[in-house]
C-alpha cells in the first residue's frame, strides 16, 4: 500500500503519540513503583526531561509541516494544540492550577489528528517533499 504522508507529518504522529503513551503509562508506572519501593515520590529526572524532548520535537515536526499544509487553518489548529500541550505540561510542572492529569490527552490526540489530517493536504514545489512510503 502506498501512503502519501510528509515526513515531519510522520515524525509529529510518531512523538504525538509517543507523548500520548508517556503520559499514560506514568501514573501506572509510577504507582507500581511507590508501592514496591515505597521510599519516594520523586521522578527520576531522566522521566522528566522527556516532556521536555517530546514538546520540542513536536514543535520542529509542526513547523516543518506548516511548511507544505495548503490548508492553513490546520496549521493554526496544530500550533493551538501545541501551545495547550505546553501549557499543561508546564502547569504540571509548576503547579499553577489543579489541572486533571486527563487533560493531556486532548491536545496529545489533537497533534496526531492535525498531522495526518494535514498529511492529506500537502502542497510541495517537488516530488519528494510529502512522499513517504509506509
Amino acid at each position: 500500500m502506498l501512503l502519501t504522508i510528509n515526513k515531519s507529518d510522520s515524525i509529529g504522529i510518531l512523538s504525538s503519540g509517543l507523548c500520548l503513551i508517556h503520559c499514560i503509562s506514568t501514573p501506572f508506572l509510577f504507582a507500581a513503583q511507590a508501592h514496591v519501593l515505597k521510599c519516594c515520590e520523586a521522578k527520576p529526572l531522566w522521566w522528566s526531561s522527556l516532556d521536555i524532548i517530546f514538546l520540542c520535537i513536536s514543535a520542529l515536526a509542526i513547523y516543518k509541516s506548516s511548511t507544505s499544509v495548503s490548508k492553513k487553518w490546520i496549521v493554526i489548529a496544530l500550533y493551538m494544540s501545541w501551545f495547550l500541550l505546553v501549557t499543561i505540561v508546564v502547569n504540571e510542572k509548576a503547579g499553577w492550577f489543579n489541572i486533571p492529569e486527563s487533560a493531556i490527552y486532548f491536545p496529545s490526540l489533537s497533534l496526531i489528528f492535525f498531522h495526518w489530517y494535514g498529511s492529506k493536504f500537502c502542497q510541495c514545489k517537488n516530488e519528494k517533499c510529502c512522499v513517504n512510503e509506509l
